[in-house]
């Protein structure tokens, strides 16, 4: 900033206790007697003006504590951040970068994304792919190398475990000290905002995991700021998360509000950001989920929600979309919290989307039960229905499920190689075609065979096989797929969206639904087979009198199926079977989803598609 006629550069820190606060960097040889802080007038905050200073220096704050002590730390506020295991902030300006996603930004203005496609690429930074002696790729050559990668599959939206600056590489970003930096380890922020440029250019929404629920413990970073527990409670068992070996955010201050509120704010103003899927939100409201010991905790009534991080959830949710009406704030919320998705002013917590954790835990408990087994299991398929449209959901395939010790998707699946590609087909097939969003971590669309691993590479040289490039060019024709099929997602979360012709058949393990679009006629029907059997002259039951044809098929040769399709426009009966109308005969391969749609009365008269 410019004062009294002079550049340089406004420093101001949050420290109540503090005897005394300065600057040190290497303009003054890291001596803070020679640029001391002023506190404000009736406040806790300390500032100073130093002239001359120009982006690209080193400083931290000196603080001598209540005890006289004396000790550096990182700028909380700061912009960027020297690479690990180095620790000094760093001057920078955010606001120099010159956009070029007006395009972008115009759409999104315009966009309605509960009746939209949404598919997103979950990734971590550090491990999508590495260069040949181990070194990370760039902010700038990952927008080079990813982004086209994932704009050519299908996908809608990326999303990034934290890029927040974090110490220890293994964290993945889920213990900050920085909040307001992007990570040094990639480049610099510029990079960064250039990335999150290109990502917008080829058409991809990008949203950050955004982590409020707690900090590490790093000498430099937010833990006892000034001397005295600042960030985090006073309360040694409020403040700890034994679990994590984390302090939590202490909420009964309004400035840790001011300071995580803003900082959500600055990332979707500064940098662009669409939304952010907020991390551990069950580890904010309740105060004992995720401790990790003995001791529970009470709030002044004797129950276990966190009354003061609820209203911050509320009032962050209620500023973020005052600002920006079109952000998305996706709950990562683990348990039957109601109205998580709701509004403010309707009783919600205010965010518009929540990852449908139970869904993924039964569905998968399901997939991995032995295929003779599943009748008894019938259940976990289809109880997600009783719920389905009571939030607005995303299904999340995440990094949770596929980390050490969870085996990858494709490892999930039973029986023998070919069975688990085509358990993998079926389950694809189902999710993409279940009621609510879709998230799939990264790997996931070649089969990656082992669970991730943070230290590696994701295992390209799996493409070098035909069954996972085979499979690859399904996940690929699938996503095409769900995103031209209004049905799919127009009423993602509307009861009309979904009609079920028959959940009922465990003994075959076989379900039938149709997704309806908004307008009259546009629905698909889908049938998945669970089983390893055939059938064929299959009765099942359908809307309405004509020609069905099928439009999708996972048992298809070119995904590495045996072939088995209906390739002919089916006639339908006019006998009622499934509480429908009319009828039709179908051919069903094992471990299969097929989706079929009506034929035009134009297609049948022999007009073109």
């Amino acid at each position: 900033m410019e004062y009294e006629g002079k550049k340089g550069v406004r420093f101001a820190v949050w420290a109540p206790n503090a005897q005394a606060v300065a600057v040190a960097g290497d303009f003054n040889g890291w001596d803070g007697s020679k640029h001391q802080m002023k506190r404000l007038k009736d406040s806790s905050i300390w500032v100073l003006f130093i002239p001359d200073l120009a982006p690209g220096e080193l400083y931290k704050y000196e603080i001598t504590g209540p005890s006289s002590n004396t000790f550096f730390k990182a700028d909380p506020y700061a912009f960027y951040s020297e690479v690990r295991p180095k620790t000094a902030s760093v001057i920078y300006d955010p606001g120099t970068y010159q956009w070029q996603d007006r395009k972008w930004m115009s759409h999104k203005a315009k966009s309605d994304p509960y009746h939209e496609p949404m598919l997103i690429y979950e990734m971590h930074f550090g491990s999508w792919k590495k260069k040949a002696n181990g070194d990370f790729y760039t902010y700038r050559e990952m927008a080079d190398e990813l982004v086209p990668y994932i704009a050519g599959h299908g996908y809608t939206h990326i999303e990034l475990m934290p890029m927040m600056e974090h110490p220890f590489d293994r964290s993945w970003g889920y213990q900050i000290t920085g909040f307001y930096a992007p990570t040094s380890r990639y480049g610099k922020p510029e990079d960064f905002m250039y990335f999150i440029d290109k990502c917008h250019q080829n058409g991809l929404g990008v949203i950050l995991d955004w982590v409020p629920v707690h900090f590490c413990k790093d000498a430099h970073g937010l833990g006892r700021f000034d001397g005295t527990p600042l960030f985090e409670p006073a309360d040694p068992d409020m403040a700890e998360r034994p679990i994590w070996g984390t302090y939590n955010f202490d909420f009964q201050k309004p400035e840790i509000f001011s300071f995580l509120i803003s900082n959500a704010i600055f990332w979707i103003d500064v940098y662009h950001i669409d939304g952010f899927r907020v991390d551990a939100v069950s580890s904010l409201i309740y105060l004992n989920h995720d401790r990790g010991d003995e001791k529970k905790l009470t709030n002044q009534y004797g129950g276990d929600v966190n009354l003061e991080a609820v209203e911050f959830i509320k009032k962050l949710n209620e500023a973020v979309f005052k600002m920006f009406p079109h952000a998305l704030m996706i709950a990562e919320e683990a348990t039957s919290w109601p109205l998580v998705t709701a509004p403010v002013y309707a009783g919600g917590l205010g965010f518009n989307y929540k990852w449908n954790m139970g869904w993924v835990h039964d569905v998968l408990t399901y997939m991995q039960t032995p295929e003779e087994k599943r009748p008894d299991a019938h259940d976990l398929l289809t109880f997600s229905m009783y719920y389905a449209f009571s939030e607005n959901y995303v299904l999340p395939f995440s990094h949770d499920e596929l980390v050490y010790g969870k085996k990858s998707l494709l490892n999930k699946m039973p029986g023998d190689f070919p069975q688990k590609f085509a358990n993998l087909r079926l389950l694809y097939a189902y999710f993409m075609t279940h009621p609510g969003k879709k998230l799939l971590f990264m790997g996931s669309e070649f089969g990656q065979f082992d669970e991730w691993k943070d230290l590696t590479q994701l295992d390209w040289m799996l493409l070098d096989f035909e069954t996972h490039r085979t499979f690859f060019q399904f996940t690929k024709a699938l996503n095409a797929f769900y995103q031209n099929t209004r049905s799919l997602w127009r009423l993602d979360h509307d009861p009309e969206g979904f009609e079920w012709i028959d959940p009922n058949n465990r003994r075959q393990s076989i379900i039938i639904f149709m997704r309806r679009g908004k307008r009259k006629g546009d629905y698909c029907i889908v049938l998945c087979n669970f089983s390893k059997i055939k059938y064929d002259k299959f009765r099942i039951g359908v809307p309405s009198f004509g020609k069905y044809i099928e439009i999708f098929n996972t048992d298809d040769e070119r995904f590495g199926g045996s072939g088995l399709l209906n390739k002919e426009a089916i006639q339908v009966d006019k006998e009622p079977f499934h509480n429908q109308p009319y009828s039709m005969e179908i051919s069903i391969p094992p471990l299969s989803a097929l989706i079929f749609k009506k034929q035009s009365k134009k297609r049948q008269r022999g007009g073109k598609k």
